[in-house]
């Protein structure tokens, strides 16, 4: 491909997934064109089309590498913007069934910003690229094809203000528009099998915050996480953040959802297992009003098991896989994704979609959702299969998390698995493994698990339905 002239990529979406497509799609075409109905290019605040931005978004430790390895050198140009950092096991303070997980430093590398500055930053280096070109405020009406329909050359736009649509034609189209994507829906126009969609209701909501502190409850750590458990599902990020703030996003599963009335936030946050967010929340000042954003499911679409997929279209990011938020792995496996999608473009040819999403299956997306599937039915109101494997991995979970509070190595090798720089398994090797026993059954045998419960209760005053 790379000795082809005249090629064009077209990418659908400019979100993070498709700024990252198309930084490897520079590489391999001589023309990449990124086509979005917001504005992009100069905008450093929120996007219509990206209202998650008003809350914590997280780039796990493997993201930070992924993206300093599309980008080199953009991790101190975000630094140097004023975004805080700090080491995921070492510098955060976390609590997991309402007990402190003992810190130890473990080469995590946080980028505490915000997602309009993240996205700032890897937009500009994205636009920076001679070849790399923006339609900005265009409506994506569908993809055009040859006759026989084997291949997509092309998609059909609208811009804003105009009555008349037009083709953009393109040797490859790459859609990055997110969980909203319609090309399941262009596929079967097309005469292809609708992909198959796996969903998991967990009834998500979160309410964020941002604030200036008078007084620093943090004692030189970065963020202070309790996580929601099945005892208590509620759960908080209350993090620095760039331009000298802190955001709080608190969040409840199965329906118990924060309010957004300032006293109604304030007794919530009085809830939770631990009282150090409430405490801190005595010497804040509120910057804006509590804003709330809903996820009801979690949503992965299987491209890798079609049998017939049309060639010159290739699909990314939360358009193929939407995990749970509040584990922070979508900007992560989006990054991921596009790299797996280089190595699919310096083969000298056109990508094969088939190989592309297995790849993308089997390399970046399988190790996550089976995680986040773990932990998300260790909450009862959630329905799935709890296979045997699925109840003997949320045990093993529970005594890592316990082992936890008592040994920092446990904690740096939980969080380097958290933040997908380690795959699930690493937690498994025999010294993991001894070490795991020592330090949680002892205290597994003491508290009979009503410690963690009992603590939460005491907390909770407001009622969890």
């Amino acid at each position: 491909m790379g000795d082809t002239t005249g090629t064009r990529a077209v990418v659908l979406g400019g979100s993070l997934a498709g700024l990252f497509a198309a930084r490897v799609l520079s590489d391999a075409y001589d023309e990449v064109l990124v086509v979005d109905r917001d504005e992009l290019l100069g905008v450093d605040g929120m996007r219509r089309g990206c209202p998650q931005a008003r809350h914590i978004n997280g780039l796990l430790a493997r993201g930070q590498l992924a993206m300093e390895e599309l980008y080199p050198g953009i991790t101190e140009e975000i630094f140097a913007d004023g975004v805080p950092t700090g080491d995921l096991a070492g510098d955060v303070r976390w609590y997991f069934n309402g007990k402190r997980l003992r810190q130890q430093h473990a080469g995590l590398v946080c980028v505490a910003a915000s997602r309009p500055m993240l996205e700032k930053h890897i937009r500009e280096r994205t636009s920076a690229i001679p070849n790399i070109s923006f339609a900005e405020r265009h409506d994506i009406l569908g993809l055009e094809t040859t006759p026989d329909r084997s291949r997509v050359n092309g998609v059909r736009v609208q811009p804003h203000g105009r009555d008349e649509s037009e083709v953009i034609t393109a040797d490859l189209v790459v859609d990055a528009t997110g969980r909203g994507s319609r090309t399941p829906i262009w596929l079967e126009d097309l005469g292809y099998p609708r992909v198959r969609e796996e969903r998991k209701k967990i009834g998500l909501c979160y309410v964020t915050q941002h604030y200036r502190l008078t007084k620093d409850p943090y004692h030189g750590d970065l963020s202070i996480n309790p996580v929601a458990s099945p005892a208590l599902p509620r759960g908080a990020i209350f993090t620095k953040t760039d331009g000298g703030r802190v955001e709080l996003t608190t969040y409840g599963l199965l329906g118990d959802h924060p309010p957004t009335d300032q006293e109604g936030f304030y007794r919530w946050i009085e809830s939770l297992a631990v009282p150090d967010i409430h405490d801190a929340l005595q010497h804040a000042e509120p910057l804006d009003e509590p804003v709330a954003f809903q996820f009801p499911t979690t949503l992965r679409r299987h491209y890798q098991e079609m049998t017939r997929f049309p060639d010159g279209l290739l699909v990314t990011g939360d358009a193929v896989c939407c995990f749970n938020p509040v584990y922070a792995q979508g900007m992560t496996v989006a990054a991921l994704g596009a790299l797996t999608m280089r190595d699919h473009l310096h083969t000298g040819s056109a990508p094969q979609p088939r190989q592309f999403f297995q790849d993308l299956a089997r390399d970046v997306i399988d190790a996550p959702w089976e995680m986040t599937n773990i932990v998300d039915l260790s909450f009862p109101g959630v329905a799935g299969e709890r296979t045997p494997q699925v109840r003997v991995a949320q045990a093993f979970l529970k005594l890592v998390q316990i082992a936890a509070t008592r040994d920092g190595k446990v904690t740096a090798a939980y969080m380097r698995t958290a933040g997908l720089v380690e795959r699930p398994e690493s937690l498994q090797r025999p010294g993991m493994i001894l070490r795991v026993l020592w330090n949680a059954l002892p205290r597994l045998k003491g508290s009979n698990g009503r410690a963690a419960a009992s603590g939460s209760a005491k907390r909770g005053k407001v009622a969890v339905r």
